[in-house]
């Protein structure tokens, strides 16, 4: 199921990357315009063209926990949802 982005405004086309499985490599290509929190993200380094791997889920759903450059962080779905990528060849699926 897809999740609805967190800007309530987009029916964006593309992979998101509330939408990764665990162990899942992926390039950010975007962050949709209406996201919250676009410049703590870019604070963060979560900016297009920066690779992040999926480290895991918590157990109920509500966070995702990411590696971005040597750092991992835990970010909510609805955020995650706002963040476009590309999944790197050989990738999890």
């Amino acid at each position: 199921m897809r999740k609805e982005c967190c800007c309530n405004h987009c029916n964006s086309a593309g992979t998101s990357l509330a939408e990764l499985p665990i162990g899942a490599k992926a390039t950010i290509v975007g962050i949709l315009p209406k996201s919250r929190g676009r410049k703590k993200l870019a604070d963060v380094g979560i900016v297009p063209g920066t690779e992040l791997l999926i480290e895991a889920h918590a157990p109920f759903g509500g966070l995702i926990r990411v590696k971005v450059m040597e750092t991992s962080m835990a970010l909510h779905k609805d955020e995650a949802a706002c963040i476009m990528i590309e999944k790197a060849e050989g990738s999890n699926e």
